[in-house]
């Protein structure tokens, strides 16, 4: 199993039980991002965490190819 199978089976897990529970799934959301987070400062500077984040926030348009993708 790949590290994306875990993840996507663990967050389909999260928002199933949010619907069930009846909790917003925005809110979970942004539990489990805190949670990434978190878990990346462990290992990692904040400055190397805001940059990943960065790249995710700026890249996070399905309609766009990434910065560094040629045509």
């Amino acid at each position: 199993m790949s590290a994306s199978e875990i993840a996507n089976t663990h967050f389909s897990a999260a928002m199933a039980a949010a619907q069930a529970a009846g909790v917003d799934q925005d809110s979970v959301c942004r539990s489990l991002v805190n949670l990434v987070v978190s878990k990346y400062l462990e290992t990692r500077s904040a400055t190397d965490v805001q940059s990943e984040l960065h790249f995710v926030a700026d890249n996070c348009d399905p309609d766009t190819d990434f910065a560094f993708m040629r045509p």
